[in-house]
């Protein structure tokens, strides 16, 4: 059975988060549980990643994400913006517009999380109409106003993928 390399990725990728998450469970029975005030986030960030397939040079872009915290250790996410792929001289550019929904699990000192979100990829730049699934699992640090990421984004019908960092300010509204 021939198997490629992002299957293999995503099978190593999402056996590492289910460890975390499970570990991070495992404490959660320790863990006395306290009242905690459910609420919304809203953060900014800016985005710049590399393929992990050399189909394009760099990617830069923006968005912002709405967060619903359900307790202290967990979250659902919603991420929109707007990410420009660079390609080449002779190629134009893919700017697209990113709609995720996902879950966010702090598993350590209520700072560090893994994240997963799954969505669309939105082309809208030079005469692109694809829209793409958009799968992005990743991992985090966050402060009360700082939120920094490391995450790999697939995107299935524009035949490439990156690892992207994510630099943020949010604040709890």
């Amino acid at each position: 059975m021939f198997i490629t390399k992002k299957i293999k990725f995503g099978i190593a990728l999402s056996a590492v988060i289910l460890t975390t998450i499970s570990s991070f469970a495992q404490e959660m029975k320790k863990a006395k549980v306290e009242n905690y005030d459910q609420g919304f986030r809203l953060g900014f960030g800016l985005n710049g990643g590399v393929s992990t397939d050399n189909d394009y040079d760099f990617a830069l872009g923006g968005d912002v994400r709405l967060q619903y915290d359900l307790s202290k250790a967990t979250s659902l996410t919603f991420t929109t913006g707007f990410t420009n792929l660079f390609i080449g001289d002779d190629v134009k550019d893919l700017g697209f517009i990113p709609v995720k929904a996902g879950f966010k699990a702090f598993v350590w000192k209520n700072q560090f999380y893994v994240l997963g979100e799954a969505g669309a990829a939105i082309a809208v730049t030079n005469g692109y109409n694809e829209t793409s699934l958009l799968l992005s699992p990743g991992i985090g640090y966050a402060t009360k106003y700082v939120d920094l990421s490391l995450r790999y984004e697939d995107y299935d019908k524009f035949n490439t993928n990156q690892i992207a960092l994510r630099i943020a300010y949010g604040f709890k509204l």
